[in-house]
Protein backbone atom coordinates (compact mmCIF):
# COMPACT_ATOMS: atom_id res chain seq x y z
CA UNK A 1 0.00 0.00 0.00
CA UNK A 2 1.18 3.06 -1.03
CA UNK A 3 0.95 5.92 1.84
CA UNK A 4 1.91 9.47 1.85
CA UNK A 5 0.74 12.51 0.21
CA UNK A 6 -0.74 12.57 -3.30
CA UNK A 7 -0.51 16.67 -3.94
CA UNK A 8 2.92 17.51 -5.59
CA UNK A 9 3.04 20.81 -3.32
CA UNK A 10 2.37 18.22 -0.42
CA UNK A 11 5.14 15.90 -1.17
CA UNK A 12 7.51 19.25 -1.26
CA UNK A 13 6.31 20.33 1.63
CA UNK A 14 6.57 17.90 3.91
CA UNK A 15 9.81 16.26 2.38
CA UNK A 16 11.73 19.73 2.77
CA UNK A 17 9.95 20.53 6.05
CA UNK A 18 9.36 17.31 8.28
CA UNK A 19 12.04 14.75 6.57
CA UNK A 20 15.65 13.72 6.81
CA UNK A 21 17.32 14.22 3.79
CA UNK A 22 16.09 11.49 1.56
CA UNK A 23 13.67 10.58 3.43
CA UNK A 24 10.24 8.78 2.31
CA UNK A 25 6.89 9.71 3.97
CA UNK A 26 6.62 6.08 5.34
CA UNK A 27 10.36 6.29 6.70
CA UNK A 28 9.83 9.06 8.60
CA UNK A 29 6.41 7.77 10.39
CA UNK A 30 8.08 4.71 11.44
CA UNK A 31 11.33 7.04 12.79
CA UNK A 32 8.48 8.43 14.65
CA UNK A 33 6.61 6.12 15.38
CA UNK A 34 10.02 4.30 16.84
CA UNK A 35 11.37 7.15 18.89
CA UNK A 36 7.74 8.07 20.73
CA UNK A 37 6.22 4.23 21.08
CA UNK A 38 6.86 2.96 24.87
CA UNK A 39 6.72 -0.99 23.76
CA UNK A 40 6.14 -3.16 20.35
CA UNK A 41 2.48 -3.27 20.09
CA UNK A 42 2.79 0.62 21.50
CA UNK A 43 4.43 1.40 17.93
CA UNK A 44 2.61 -0.73 15.87
CA UNK A 45 -0.63 0.99 17.00
CA UNK A 46 0.96 4.50 16.53
CA UNK A 47 2.38 3.95 13.08
CA UNK A 48 -1.41 2.25 11.87
CA UNK A 49 -2.07 6.20 12.91
CA UNK A 50 0.40 7.94 11.55
CA UNK A 51 0.79 5.92 8.16
CA UNK A 52 -2.91 6.23 7.72
CA UNK A 53 -2.33 10.13 8.62
CA UNK A 54 -5.62 9.87 11.35
CA UNK A 55 -3.29 11.83 13.47
CA UNK A 56 -0.49 14.40 12.32
CA UNK A 57 2.12 16.01 15.00
CA UNK A 58 2.90 19.33 14.49
CA UNK A 59 6.20 19.89 12.21
CA UNK A 60 8.48 20.51 15.01
CA UNK A 61 8.04 16.64 16.51
CA UNK A 62 8.26 15.23 12.72
CA UNK A 63 11.01 16.76 12.21
CA UNK A 64 13.06 16.14 15.88
CA UNK A 65 11.77 12.75 16.74
CA UNK A 66 14.15 10.36 16.51
CA UNK A 67 16.64 13.07 14.56
CA UNK A 68 20.40 13.67 15.54
CA UNK A 69 19.54 17.13 14.64
CA UNK A 70 19.99 19.31 18.00
CA UNK A 71 16.25 20.71 17.54
CA UNK A 72 13.35 21.07 20.10
CA UNK A 73 10.08 19.00 19.31
CA UNK A 74 8.44 22.04 21.23
CA UNK A 75 6.39 24.43 18.32
CA UNK A 76 6.26 27.19 20.66
CA UNK A 77 7.24 28.81 24.18
CA UNK A 78 6.70 32.27 26.32
CA UNK A 79 8.74 34.16 27.67
CA UNK A 80 9.82 34.08 31.60
CA UNK A 81 8.54 37.43 33.06
CA UNK A 82 10.43 40.33 31.58
CA UNK A 83 11.81 42.09 34.61
CA UNK A 84 11.53 45.77 34.62
CA UNK A 85 15.27 46.77 33.96
CA UNK A 86 17.56 46.87 31.41
CA UNK A 87 19.71 43.89 32.98
CA UNK A 88 16.34 41.84 33.07
CA UNK A 89 15.25 42.86 29.75
CA UNK A 90 18.48 42.10 27.85
CA UNK A 91 18.72 38.94 29.81
CA UNK A 92 15.24 37.70 28.38
CA UNK A 93 16.35 38.83 24.80
CA UNK A 94 19.01 36.45 25.16
CA UNK A 95 17.58 33.71 26.26
CA UNK A 96 14.73 34.35 23.27
CA UNK A 97 17.54 34.24 20.84
CA UNK A 98 18.66 30.68 22.12
CA UNK A 99 14.75 29.70 22.07
CA UNK A 100 14.49 30.49 18.55
CA UNK A 101 18.00 28.74 17.36
CA UNK A 102 16.57 25.85 18.38
CA UNK A 103 13.44 26.12 16.00
CA UNK A 104 11.10 27.71 18.64
CA UNK A 105 8.55 30.19 18.55
CA UNK A 106 7.85 32.74 21.64
CA UNK A 107 5.42 35.03 22.99
CA UNK A 108 5.83 38.00 25.67
CA UNK A 109 4.19 39.97 28.14
CA UNK A 110 5.72 43.53 27.68
CA UNK A 111 3.28 44.83 30.06
CA UNK A 112 5.69 44.30 32.95
CA UNK A 113 7.92 47.29 31.56
CA UNK A 114 7.29 50.60 33.04
CA UNK A 115 5.71 53.26 30.45
CA UNK A 116 7.68 55.85 28.15
CA UNK A 117 8.57 58.71 29.98
CA UNK A 118 8.11 57.41 33.93
CA UNK A 119 11.13 57.82 36.38
CA UNK A 120 14.25 55.86 36.47
CA UNK A 121 15.38 57.27 39.81
CA UNK A 122 18.00 55.18 39.94
CA UNK A 123 19.76 56.89 36.30
CA UNK A 124 17.85 60.02 37.13
CA UNK A 125 16.00 59.81 33.97
CA UNK A 126 13.00 58.85 32.25
CA UNK A 127 12.32 55.29 30.77
CA UNK A 128 11.88 54.61 26.78
CA UNK A 129 8.63 52.28 27.59
CA UNK A 130 8.16 48.79 25.91
CA UNK A 131 8.21 49.90 22.72
CA UNK A 132 11.35 50.56 22.17
CA UNK A 133 12.53 47.30 23.68
CA UNK A 134 10.18 45.24 21.36
CA UNK A 135 12.17 47.07 18.88
CA UNK A 136 15.33 45.28 19.69
CA UNK A 137 13.49 41.97 20.39
CA UNK A 138 11.94 42.54 16.57
CA UNK A 139 15.92 43.04 15.40
CA UNK A 140 16.89 40.06 17.24
CA UNK A 141 14.45 37.96 15.75
CA UNK A 142 15.51 39.11 12.17
CA UNK A 143 19.56 38.28 12.87
CA UNK A 144 18.49 34.92 14.21
CA UNK A 145 16.12 33.80 11.13
CA UNK A 146 18.82 35.52 8.93
CA UNK A 147 21.63 33.27 10.68
CA UNK A 148 19.17 29.97 10.29
CA UNK A 149 16.97 28.24 8.01
CA UNK A 150 13.82 28.94 9.97
CA UNK A 151 12.34 32.23 10.82
CA UNK A 152 11.44 33.06 14.06
CA UNK A 153 7.88 33.64 15.47
CA UNK A 154 7.04 36.16 18.23
CA UNK A 155 4.06 37.11 20.13
CA UNK A 156 3.95 40.45 22.09
CA UNK A 157 0.71 41.03 24.33
CA UNK A 158 -0.14 43.99 26.47
CA UNK A 159 -2.29 44.51 28.96
CA UNK A 160 -5.05 46.80 28.19
CA UNK A 161 -4.65 48.68 31.27
CA UNK A 162 -1.22 49.87 30.77
CA UNK A 163 -0.43 53.29 30.52
CA UNK A 164 1.47 53.04 26.52
CA UNK A 165 -1.79 50.52 25.35
CA UNK A 166 -2.54 53.12 22.71
CA UNK A 167 1.13 53.16 21.14
CA UNK A 168 1.02 49.31 21.01
CA UNK A 169 -2.28 49.46 19.36
CA UNK A 170 -1.12 51.67 16.59
CA UNK A 171 2.12 50.22 16.50
CA UNK A 172 1.44 48.22 13.38
CA UNK A 173 -0.15 51.11 11.05
CA UNK A 174 1.97 50.01 8.20
CA UNK A 175 4.14 46.63 6.69
CA UNK A 176 7.40 47.86 8.16
CA UNK A 177 7.40 47.66 11.65
CA UNK A 178 7.85 45.04 14.47
CA UNK A 179 7.51 42.74 11.44
CA UNK A 180 8.61 39.79 13.42
CA UNK A 181 5.85 39.82 16.01
CA UNK A 182 2.26 39.13 15.93
CA UNK A 183 0.54 41.16 18.45
CA UNK A 184 -2.49 41.14 20.97
CA UNK A 185 -4.07 43.14 23.67
CA UNK A 186 -4.56 41.74 26.80
CA UNK A 187 -8.42 42.18 27.58
CA UNK A 188 -10.16 41.67 30.89
CA UNK A 189 -13.11 41.04 31.97
CA UNK A 190 -13.05 45.09 33.94
CA UNK A 191 -12.67 46.40 30.84
CA UNK A 192 -15.29 44.73 28.69
CA UNK A 193 -18.19 45.57 31.29
CA UNK A 194 -16.45 48.89 31.45
CA UNK A 195 -17.17 49.01 27.30
CA UNK A 196 -20.95 47.66 27.40
CA UNK A 197 -21.90 50.59 30.17
CA UNK A 198 -19.49 53.42 28.60
CA UNK A 199 -17.82 53.70 31.78
CA UNK A 200 -14.54 54.97 32.71
CA UNK A 201 -11.49 53.12 32.73
CA UNK A 202 -7.89 53.67 34.33
CA UNK A 203 -4.77 53.18 32.80
CA UNK A 204 -1.98 52.62 35.20
CA UNK A 205 1.48 51.13 36.29
CA UNK A 206 2.13 49.77 39.74
CA UNK A 207 -0.23 51.27 41.26
CA UNK A 208 -0.30 54.73 40.05
CA UNK A 209 -2.80 55.93 37.45
CA UNK A 210 -1.12 57.47 34.38
CA UNK A 211 -4.75 58.23 33.11
CA UNK A 212 -8.28 57.73 33.40
CA UNK A 213 -10.13 57.23 29.51
CA UNK A 214 -13.33 55.83 28.31
CA UNK A 215 -13.08 52.47 27.59
CA UNK A 216 -15.66 52.63 24.51
CA UNK A 217 -13.04 54.93 23.27
CA UNK A 218 -10.05 52.74 23.36
CA UNK A 219 -12.20 50.07 22.16
CA UNK A 220 -12.82 51.64 19.17
CA UNK A 221 -8.88 52.48 18.64
CA UNK A 222 -8.20 48.54 18.94
CA UNK A 223 -11.23 47.80 16.71
CA UNK A 224 -10.43 50.30 13.87
CA UNK A 225 -6.99 49.22 13.67
CA UNK A 226 -8.00 45.59 13.52
CA UNK A 227 -10.33 46.49 10.95
CA UNK A 228 -7.41 47.90 8.79
CA UNK A 229 -4.75 46.20 9.40
CA UNK A 230 -5.79 42.75 11.17
CA UNK A 231 -3.81 43.57 14.23
CA UNK A 232 -3.87 43.74 16.84
CA UNK A 233 -5.83 40.44 17.92
CA UNK A 234 -7.42 40.39 21.30
CA UNK A 235 -7.08 37.63 23.99
CA UNK A 236 -9.57 37.61 27.13
CA UNK A 237 -6.92 37.45 29.78
CA UNK A 238 -9.36 36.76 33.03
CA UNK A 239 -10.75 34.21 30.89
CA UNK A 240 -7.29 32.48 30.27
CA UNK A 241 -7.18 32.31 33.82
CA UNK A 242 -10.21 31.90 35.19
CA UNK A 243 -10.63 28.52 33.11
CA UNK A 244 -6.77 27.36 33.30
CA UNK A 245 -6.51 23.72 34.80
CA UNK A 246 -3.88 25.33 36.86
CA UNK A 247 -5.45 28.63 38.31
CA UNK A 248 -3.64 27.17 41.70
CA UNK A 249 0.11 27.72 40.71
CA UNK A 250 0.00 29.24 37.91
CA UNK A 251 -0.54 33.28 36.60
CA UNK A 252 -0.59 33.75 32.56
CA UNK A 253 -0.29 36.92 30.85
CA UNK A 254 0.53 35.79 27.72
CA UNK A 255 0.43 33.40 24.43
CA UNK A 256 2.56 31.05 22.40
CA UNK A 257 2.69 32.81 18.50
CA UNK A 258 -0.39 31.62 17.09
CA UNK A 259 -2.35 32.23 20.52
CA UNK A 260 -3.55 28.42 20.55
CA UNK A 261 -1.19 28.01 23.84
CA UNK A 262 -2.06 30.50 26.89
CA UNK A 263 1.26 29.47 28.78
CA UNK A 264 2.96 30.70 32.10
CA UNK A 265 6.53 31.84 32.04
CA UNK A 266 8.42 29.72 30.41
CA UNK A 267 6.04 27.32 29.46
CA UNK A 268 6.16 25.45 26.43
CA UNK A 269 3.51 23.77 23.72
CA UNK A 270 3.22 20.39 22.27
CA UNK A 271 1.03 20.35 19.33
CA UNK A 272 -0.66 17.60 17.27
CA UNK A 273 -3.84 17.65 15.35
CA UNK A 274 -6.09 14.42 14.62
CA UNK A 275 -6.87 14.60 11.24
CA UNK A 276 -11.27 14.38 10.86
CA UNK A 277 -11.13 14.08 6.80
CA UNK A 278 -9.60 10.65 7.68
CA UNK A 279 -12.15 9.66 9.98
CA UNK A 280 -14.44 9.74 6.88
CA UNK A 281 -15.84 6.48 5.50
CA UNK A 282 -18.11 5.74 2.55
CA UNK A 283 -21.27 3.71 3.92
CA UNK A 284 -22.83 1.12 2.49
CA UNK A 285 -25.69 2.55 0.06
CA UNK A 286 -23.50 5.81 -0.98
CA UNK A 287 -22.69 9.21 1.44
CA UNK A 288 -19.94 9.48 3.60
CA UNK A 289 -20.01 8.56 7.63
CA UNK A 290 -17.69 9.53 10.39
CA UNK A 291 -15.92 6.87 12.80
CA UNK A 292 -16.28 8.19 16.08
CA UNK A 293 -15.07 4.90 18.04
CA UNK A 294 -12.05 5.32 15.84
CA UNK A 295 -10.87 8.51 16.55
CA UNK A 296 -11.85 7.38 20.45
CA UNK A 297 -9.36 4.47 20.05
CA UNK A 298 -6.66 6.32 18.32
CA UNK A 299 -6.33 8.76 21.59
CA UNK A 300 -4.78 6.20 24.00
CA UNK A 301 -1.73 5.65 21.62
CA UNK A 302 -1.38 9.05 21.03
CA UNK A 303 -1.57 11.14 24.24
CA UNK A 304 0.93 8.05 25.50
CA UNK A 305 3.15 9.04 22.03
CA UNK A 306 2.87 12.78 22.93
CA UNK A 307 3.50 12.71 26.63
CA UNK A 308 6.88 10.77 26.00
CA UNK A 309 7.96 13.58 23.53
CA UNK A 310 8.24 15.46 27.11
CA UNK A 311 11.08 13.52 27.71
CA UNK A 312 12.83 12.20 24.53
CA UNK A 313 13.26 15.53 23.21
CA UNK A 314 15.67 18.57 24.17
CA UNK A 315 15.33 22.41 25.59
CA UNK A 316 16.35 25.63 24.62
CA UNK A 317 16.44 26.70 28.34
CA UNK A 318 16.61 24.64 31.47
CA UNK A 319 13.52 26.59 32.94
CA UNK A 320 11.62 25.37 29.63
CA UNK A 321 12.63 22.13 30.54
CA UNK A 322 11.65 22.16 34.39
CA UNK A 323 8.34 23.73 33.53
CA UNK A 324 7.76 21.63 31.09
CA UNK A 325 7.79 18.43 32.85
CA UNK A 326 6.74 19.79 36.01
CA UNK A 327 3.04 20.58 34.03
CA UNK A 328 3.60 17.94 30.97
CA UNK A 329 1.19 19.66 28.81
CA UNK A 330 0.12 19.02 25.24
CA UNK A 331 -2.58 20.39 22.87
CA UNK A 332 -3.98 17.84 20.39
CA UNK A 333 -6.37 19.62 18.40
CA UNK A 334 -8.05 19.21 15.02
CA UNK A 335 -7.61 19.69 11.07
CA UNK A 336 -10.23 19.03 8.24
CA UNK A 337 -13.06 19.72 10.32
CA UNK A 338 -14.35 21.76 7.76
CA UNK A 339 -14.07 18.40 4.98
CA UNK A 340 -15.29 15.83 7.10
CA UNK A 341 -18.42 18.21 7.93
CA UNK A 342 -19.26 18.94 4.69
CA UNK A 343 -18.68 15.40 3.21
CA UNK A 344 -21.36 14.28 6.42
CA UNK A 345 -24.12 16.64 5.35
CA UNK A 346 -23.34 18.77 8.08
CA UNK A 347 -22.44 22.68 5.91
CA UNK A 348 -20.01 24.41 8.24
CA UNK A 349 -21.08 27.20 10.57
CA UNK A 350 -24.56 25.87 10.33
CA UNK A 351 -26.64 25.10 13.44
CA UNK A 352 -26.12 21.15 12.68
CA UNK A 353 -22.27 21.51 12.19
CA UNK A 354 -22.35 23.12 15.78
CA UNK A 355 -24.51 20.53 17.40
CA UNK A 356 -22.17 17.77 15.83
CA UNK A 357 -19.04 19.60 16.76
CA UNK A 358 -20.23 19.88 20.41
CA UNK A 359 -20.83 16.40 20.66
CA UNK A 360 -17.85 15.43 19.24
CA UNK A 361 -15.59 17.55 20.87
CA UNK A 362 -17.33 16.82 24.36
CA UNK A 363 -16.48 12.99 23.41
CA UNK A 364 -12.91 13.88 22.38
CA UNK A 365 -12.39 15.75 25.27
CA UNK A 366 -13.40 13.09 27.90
CA UNK A 367 -11.33 10.60 26.02
CA UNK A 368 -8.09 12.95 25.89
CA UNK A 369 -8.56 13.38 30.01
CA UNK A 370 -9.53 8.94 30.34
CA UNK A 371 -6.45 8.45 28.72
CA UNK A 372 -4.08 10.56 30.78
CA UNK A 373 -6.29 9.74 34.09
CA UNK A 374 -5.19 6.29 33.28
CA UNK A 375 -1.71 6.94 31.89
CA UNK A 376 -1.27 8.52 35.08
CA UNK A 377 -2.33 5.24 37.21
CA UNK A 378 0.35 3.71 35.25
CA UNK A 379 3.51 5.95 35.04
CA UNK A 380 2.41 8.61 37.64
CA UNK A 381 0.51 11.86 37.61
CA UNK A 382 2.39 15.35 36.78
CA UNK A 383 4.63 16.67 39.78
CA UNK A 384 2.57 20.05 40.02
CA UNK A 385 -0.69 17.90 40.65
CA UNK A 386 -3.28 17.88 43.97
CA UNK A 387 -6.47 17.92 44.51
CA UNK A 388 -7.06 21.88 43.48
CA UNK A 389 -6.57 20.31 40.10
CA UNK A 390 -10.25 18.67 40.91
CA UNK A 391 -11.99 22.01 41.21
CA UNK A 392 -10.99 23.25 38.20
CA UNK A 393 -13.91 25.10 36.16
CA UNK A 394 -12.61 23.20 33.21
CA UNK A 395 -12.96 20.23 35.12
CA UNK A 396 -16.12 20.41 36.30
CA UNK A 397 -16.86 20.26 33.00
CA UNK A 398 -16.31 16.46 32.50
CA UNK A 399 -18.17 13.55 32.26
CA UNK A 400 -18.43 11.62 36.01
CA UNK A 401 -17.01 8.93 35.42
CA UNK A 402 -13.69 10.79 33.90
CA UNK A 403 -13.73 12.82 36.51
CA UNK A 404 -13.90 9.84 39.29
CA UNK A 405 -10.95 8.56 37.03
CA UNK A 406 -8.89 11.63 37.89
CA UNK A 407 -10.18 11.74 40.98
CA UNK A 408 -8.41 8.36 41.50
CA UNK A 409 -4.97 7.85 39.77
CA UNK A 410 -4.54 11.79 39.42
CA UNK A 411 -3.98 12.76 35.78
CA UNK A 412 -0.95 12.52 33.65
CA UNK A 413 -1.40 15.80 31.21
CA UNK A 414 -2.33 19.40 32.98
CA UNK A 415 -3.60 20.43 29.78
CA UNK A 416 -4.58 18.18 26.75
CA UNK A 417 -6.53 20.01 24.19
CA UNK A 418 -5.78 22.90 22.22
CA UNK A 419 -6.43 23.81 18.53
CA UNK A 420 -3.91 25.09 16.35
CA UNK A 421 -4.05 26.94 12.84
CA UNK A 422 -1.97 23.83 11.27
CA UNK A 423 -1.34 25.34 8.43
CA UNK A 424 2.03 23.74 6.81
CA UNK A 425 0.54 20.09 7.98
CA UNK A 426 -2.69 20.59 6.61
CA UNK A 427 -1.46 21.47 3.19
CA UNK A 428 1.40 18.38 3.56
CA UNK A 429 -1.38 16.24 4.35
CA UNK A 430 -2.88 16.73 0.43
CA UNK A 431 -4.54 20.11 1.52
CA UNK A 432 -6.45 19.05 4.14
CA UNK A 433 -8.88 22.28 5.44
CA UNK A 434 -6.50 23.93 7.99
CA UNK A 435 -7.49 23.45 11.49
CA UNK A 436 -11.36 24.22 12.72
CA UNK A 437 -11.37 26.62 9.21
CA UNK A 438 -13.25 26.36 5.97
CA UNK A 439 -11.41 25.89 3.04
CA UNK A 440 -10.66 29.59 1.86
CA UNK A 441 -11.18 28.57 -1.62
CA UNK A 442 -11.70 25.51 -3.53
CA UNK A 443 -8.88 25.84 -5.70
CA UNK A 444 -5.97 27.66 -6.36
CA UNK A 445 -2.34 27.93 -8.52
CA UNK A 446 0.99 28.19 -6.28
CA UNK A 447 4.13 27.46 -7.77
CA UNK A 448 6.16 24.62 -6.32
CA UNK A 449 9.43 23.57 -6.85
CA UNK A 450 10.37 20.21 -7.92
CA UNK A 451 13.32 18.37 -6.08
CA UNK A 452 15.32 19.15 -9.72
CA UNK A 453 15.18 22.61 -8.68
CA UNK A 454 12.85 24.11 -10.94
CA UNK A 455 9.52 25.61 -10.86
CA UNK A 456 6.23 24.84 -12.09
CA UNK A 457 2.31 26.01 -11.23
CA UNK A 458 0.67 23.67 -9.94
CA UNK A 459 -3.46 23.93 -9.45
CA UNK A 460 -3.90 22.93 -5.68
CA UNK A 461 -7.20 22.03 -5.09
CA UNK A 462 -8.99 21.50 -1.69
CA UNK A 463 -9.19 18.29 0.17
CA UNK A 464 -13.04 17.97 0.40
CA UNK A 465 -13.88 18.57 -3.06
CA UNK A 466 -11.43 17.08 -4.46
CA UNK A 467 -11.82 13.50 -2.68
CA UNK A 468 -15.46 13.96 -1.60
CA UNK A 469 -16.65 16.09 -4.45
CA UNK A 470 -18.16 17.99 -1.90
CA UNK A 471 -18.23 21.86 -2.85
CA UNK A 472 -18.07 23.18 0.53
CA UNK A 473 -18.63 26.61 2.38
CA UNK A 474 -15.59 28.98 1.78
CA UNK A 475 -14.36 31.48 4.72
CA UNK A 476 -16.21 34.55 2.58
CA UNK A 477 -19.58 32.34 2.42
CA UNK A 478 -19.96 32.21 5.94
CA UNK A 479 -21.42 35.20 8.35
CA UNK A 480 -19.24 36.35 10.56
CA UNK A 481 -21.53 35.05 13.63
CA UNK A 482 -20.97 31.71 12.00
CA UNK A 483 -17.19 31.74 12.26
CA UNK A 484 -17.58 32.94 16.19
CA UNK A 485 -20.30 30.32 16.42
CA UNK A 486 -17.65 27.51 14.99
CA UNK A 487 -14.83 28.98 17.63
CA UNK A 488 -17.10 29.39 20.35
CA UNK A 489 -17.86 25.33 20.21
CA UNK A 490 -14.49 24.26 19.79
CA UNK A 491 -14.08 26.73 22.94
CA UNK A 492 -16.26 24.84 25.07
CA UNK A 493 -14.36 21.71 24.95
CA UNK A 494 -10.89 22.74 24.77
CA UNK A 495 -9.12 23.50 27.78
CA UNK A 496 -6.36 25.53 26.18
CA UNK A 497 -7.23 28.13 23.17
CA UNK A 498 -8.42 28.24 19.68
CA UNK A 499 -6.27 29.73 17.27
CA UNK A 500 -9.55 30.81 14.38
CA UNK A 501 -9.83 33.31 11.98
CA UNK A 502 -13.07 35.05 11.58
CA UNK A 503 -13.20 36.70 8.08
CA UNK A 504 -15.02 39.53 7.14
CA UNK A 505 -16.59 39.84 3.87
CA UNK A 506 -17.08 43.63 2.20
CA UNK A 507 -20.86 43.26 3.21
CA UNK A 508 -20.07 43.62 6.74
CA UNK A 509 -20.34 47.13 8.87
CA UNK A 510 -17.72 48.08 10.80
CA UNK A 511 -20.46 48.03 14.00
CA UNK A 512 -21.53 44.41 12.73
CA UNK A 513 -17.69 43.87 12.81
CA UNK A 514 -17.53 45.13 16.72
CA UNK A 515 -20.43 42.77 17.19
CA UNK A 516 -17.84 39.84 16.46
CA UNK A 517 -15.48 40.42 19.30
CA UNK A 518 -18.30 40.87 21.68
CA UNK A 519 -20.05 37.67 20.46
CA UNK A 520 -16.82 36.05 20.84
CA UNK A 521 -16.38 36.96 24.40
CA UNK A 522 -20.04 36.60 25.32
CA UNK A 523 -19.86 32.79 24.01
CA UNK A 524 -16.58 32.10 26.18
CA UNK A 525 -13.92 32.51 23.55
CA UNK A 526 -10.15 33.27 24.80
CA UNK A 527 -9.42 35.27 22.40
CA UNK A 528 -10.13 36.67 18.48
CA UNK A 529 -8.77 37.13 15.27
CA UNK A 530 -10.34 38.61 11.94
CA UNK A 531 -9.01 38.91 8.76
CA UNK A 532 -10.68 41.51 6.29
CA UNK A 533 -9.97 40.93 2.42
CA UNK A 534 -10.95 44.58 2.21
CA UNK A 535 -8.51 45.87 4.72
CA UNK A 536 -5.19 47.69 4.57
CA UNK A 537 -3.15 44.16 5.01
CA UNK A 538 -4.45 42.40 1.66
CA UNK A 539 -3.29 40.91 -1.11
CA UNK A 540 -4.10 38.70 -4.01
CA UNK A 541 -2.50 35.69 -5.30
CA UNK A 542 -4.06 33.95 -8.58
CA UNK A 543 -7.03 31.77 -8.00
CA UNK A 544 -8.31 29.24 -10.88
CA UNK A 545 -10.64 30.59 -12.77
CA UNK A 546 -13.75 28.21 -11.45
CA UNK A 547 -13.23 30.18 -7.71
CA UNK A 548 -13.25 33.59 -9.11
CA UNK A 549 -15.04 35.58 -11.45
CA UNK A 550 -13.30 37.34 -14.34
CA UNK A 551 -10.63 39.97 -12.03
CA UNK A 552 -11.76 43.91 -12.61
CA UNK A 553 -9.18 46.01 -13.77
CA UNK A 554 -8.13 46.83 -9.59
CA UNK A 555 -7.86 43.52 -9.18
CA UNK A 556 -5.29 43.12 -11.42
CA UNK A 557 -3.56 45.94 -10.58
CA UNK A 558 -3.85 44.68 -7.09
CA UNK A 559 -2.87 41.00 -7.98
CA UNK A 560 0.18 42.45 -10.38
CA UNK A 561 1.66 43.65 -6.85
CA UNK A 562 1.67 41.14 -5.12
CA UNK A 563 3.75 39.13 -7.83
CA UNK A 564 6.41 42.07 -7.51
CA UNK A 565 6.80 41.50 -4.22
CA UNK A 566 6.68 37.45 -3.90
CA UNK A 567 9.71 36.83 -3.34
CA UNK A 568 10.66 33.46 -5.16
CA UNK A 569 12.54 31.66 -2.27
CA UNK A 570 13.35 28.14 -1.28
CA UNK A 571 10.33 26.56 0.32
CA UNK A 572 11.91 26.28 3.75
CA UNK A 573 13.37 30.06 3.48
CA UNK A 574 10.11 31.39 2.83
CA UNK A 575 7.44 32.60 5.47
CA UNK A 576 4.74 30.82 4.98
CA UNK A 577 6.34 27.68 4.78
CA UNK A 578 8.79 28.10 7.66
CA UNK A 579 8.48 25.92 10.99
CA UNK A 580 8.97 28.71 13.13
CA UNK A 581 7.28 31.73 10.78
CA UNK A 582 5.61 34.36 12.29
CA UNK A 583 1.76 33.46 12.06
CA UNK A 584 0.81 34.53 8.49
CA UNK A 585 -2.41 34.82 6.38
CA UNK A 586 -2.34 33.28 2.81
CA UNK A 587 -4.33 34.92 0.55
CA UNK A 588 -4.18 32.21 -2.05
CA UNK A 589 -5.32 29.66 0.74
CA UNK A 590 -7.08 31.49 3.55
CA UNK A 591 -4.51 29.41 6.23
CA UNK A 592 -2.89 30.73 8.88
CA UNK A 593 0.66 29.67 9.34
CA UNK A 594 2.63 29.31 12.34
CA UNK A 595 4.77 26.57 12.49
Amino acid sequence: MNYGPELLISEEIGASKHRLPGESFEDAMRRIAHALADDPDHEAGLLDILLNRRFIPAGRIQSAAGNFRSTTAFNCFVSGTIPDSMVGIMKRNTEAALTMQKGGGIGYNFGTIRPQGADVTTMQTHASGPLSFMEVYNSTCKTVASAGDRRGAQMAVMPVWHPDIRKFIHAKANNDVLTQFNMSVGITDAFMYAVLDDEDFNLEFDGEVYATVKARDLWDEIMAMTWDWAEPGVLFIDRINQMNNLYYCETIAATNPCGEQPLPPFGACLLGSFNWAAYVFTKEGGGYGFDLPQLLRDIHAVVRAMDNVIDRTIYPLPEQEAEAKAKRRMGLGAMGVANALEAIGHPYGTAEAIEFCDMVMQRFANECYRASALLAGEKGAFPLYDESYLHGEYIGRLDSDVFNLIARHGIRNSHLTSIAPTGSISLAADNVSSGIEPPFMHSHDRIVRTTHGQQKVETVTDYGYRVFGVKGRTANELTPLEHVGMLNVFQKWVDSACSKTCNIGDDVTYDEFKEVYIEAWRGGAKGCTTFRMAGKRFGILSASEEDQPKPTLWQRIKAKWASLVERPEPPEETPEFADGASCTFDPATGKKTCE
